[in-house]
């Protein structure tokens, strides 16, 4: 019986297994550019041929994208794939904004609980770096800058704690999420400055996330997002019922003005015919 040969798999193949391995786990983010191509054979103990056919492996696939004299970045096509297509009807679509926040709730639960699990000691230093820096942030919102750093700080935390699910599909799919909601978030933020003791109570339940992640608590911290989600939904609606009262208070000024304008000006002319 003839002894069938196993098939190798080429070099450049398995560098770009490699390499979309590191994308979809979040080692190689949105924007990141790869090092030179010289450099990189080097750490990677390849020659230069068969790294830059495995570069255009994945450059074909949307995943990598080179520039002219100016390095190869990873793309953000597979956040894209999901946020483009909602991003229009969601802003068509007021209604649809619940949905997306409920499903960001669904998300965070599941993610939290599992990286109470699986989060290992390298995700624990990058989730004492976001941290330190949301708390940071926290302290410095006088401005519209603030809010700002604010709000990216926000999401780093987020996406950390996403990404030490260790689900690269989840992790993926909540950065698209969280950008459907930017408006909201950043609307949000922009209102709790002018509330009491909004940004303690913040920081509080910021506290109590990380320490039941670095605890290794699951329930204990998707307790802890979902109280933290159910807060920041409570006062998104509050921003808007808030908003909705000056609009129409507003126009209840503006009418009445008309409405006594109208009125003069109908006794004016009442009076020239009596």
């Amino acid at each position: 019986m003839p002894v069938q040969k196993r098939s190798v798999p080429k070099l450049s193949d398995a560098l770009a297994e490699t390499l979309e391995r590191r994308i979809l786990e979040g080692a190689l983010k949105s924007g990141d550019r790869l090092p030179a191509e010289r450099e990189l054979a080097a750490k990677l103990g390849v020659s230069r041929p068969s790294l830059r056919e495995a570069i255009q492996k994945l450059s074909s696939r949307g995943l990598l994208r080179s520039r002219q004299g100016g390095g190869t970045f990873v793309t953000d096509s597979l956040v894209a794939a999901f946020f483009d297509p909602w991003q229009e009807m969601v802003g068509a679509r007021p209604e649809l904004r619940a949905d997306v926040a409920e499903l960001r709730r669904m998300l965070a639960g599941e993610a939290a609980e599992r990286a109470a699990r699986r989060r290992t000691p390298e995700d624990m230093t990058r989730l004492v770096q976001t941290f330190t820096a949301l708390q940071g942030a926290l302290q410095s919102t006088q401005n519209r800058d603030g809010i700002d750093t604010l709000i990216a700080s926000d999401a780093a935390f987020h996406q950390a704690i996403a990404e030490a699910a260790h689900n690269a599909l989840l992790g993926h799919l909540y950065a698209a999420v969280l950008r459907l909601l930017a408006d909201d978030i950043r609307l949000n933020f922009s209102e709790l400055r002018a509330v009491s003791r909004a940004f303690s109570l913040l920081a509080s339940q910021y506290a109590t996330l990380f320490e039941a992640i670095r605890d290794q608590r699951p329930s204990a911290a998707r307790a802890a997002v979902e109280a933290h989600l159910d807060f920041a939904a409570e006062s998104m609606a509050q921003s808007l019922r808030a908003a909705a009262r000056r609009e129409t208070a507003a126009q209840r000024l503006q009418g009445n003005t008309d409405f006594s304008g109208g009125a003069a000006a109908a006794i004016s002319a009442f009076s020239s015919h009596a």
